[in-house]
């Protein structure tokens, strides 16, 4: 396939993604009273169901990564070229934005607030390489033995983090920028971008080295 049909595929799921995160905060701090436990699984909820849906029909197309550190374990595995996964990172983070944009819009709120919400510190920053390891690993396995499986069990995989993760799971470069472009329930300041990143970029190293040392053969993933 054409790579600008997959980086459209990359872009119409990173957008859409965002856009679910965002404004399923926004809808459940809206609807819960303040209650942030059923803001969480408001949250948690809508965001896995999205992502079920993206990655059974977006799969087929680019792979379904809309996750800059998935595209680097491909890129390390060699699944793509350094060049298609610059431009799919590119994306990622650019849809990614218009997938906040386009949330704030739907709720009629300003487009760019930068976000309030602290998540800084260890337990934070520990929680996000826990939580990005976790969903690499479980993608890398899943592609090794059940590749039929991936949109339930990333699914699965991203509503359980939200709640064993302090972060609740960004697991996302992508995401993680994005998200410092929201005041919602779903934001994060800028300044705590970083240590999250480099936490998520930690445990995408963690989890292709314990891809590596687990039994099974290796299948790779229609992404070309």
């Amino acid at each position: 396939m054409p790579l600008h049909r997959k980086l459209l595929a990359e872009a119409l799921g990173t957008m859409l993604l965002l856009a679910t995160v965002v404004g399923s905060g926004i809808m459940g701090s809206a609807l819960s009273g303040g209650n942030d436990g059923i803001a969480l699984l408001a949250n948690a909820a809508a965001t896995a169901g999205m992502l079920y849906v993206l990655i059974t029909i977006l799969g087929p197309m680019s792979g379904a990564h809309f996750n800059p550190a998935v595209t680097l374990a491909m890129r390390l595995r060699g699944e793509l070229s350094s060049t298609h996964a610059l431009a799919y990172a590119a994306v990622q983070v650019v849809a990614a934005i218009a997938g906040v944009l386009l949330a704030h819009a739907m709720f009629g709120q300003a487009l760019l607030q930068p976000g309030v919400h602290a998540r800084s510190g260890g337990a934070q920053c520990l929680s996000e390489g826990v939580a990005t390891a976790g969903l690499v690993l479980t993608i890398l396995l899943g592609l090794r033995h059940r590749p039929d499986a991936i949109p339930a069990l990333v699914a699965s995989y991203i509503f359980a983090a939200y709640w064993f993760t302090a972060s609740t799971s960004f697991a996302n470069p992508a995401v993680t920028v994005a998200r410092a472009l929201t005041r919602s329930f779903a934001g994060i300041r800028p300044q705590d971008v970083g240590g999250f990143v480099l936490a998520q970029l930690a445990g995408t190293f963690v989890a292709l080295a314990l891809a590596a040392a687990l039994p099974g053969r290796a299948q790779a993933p229609s992404v070309r």
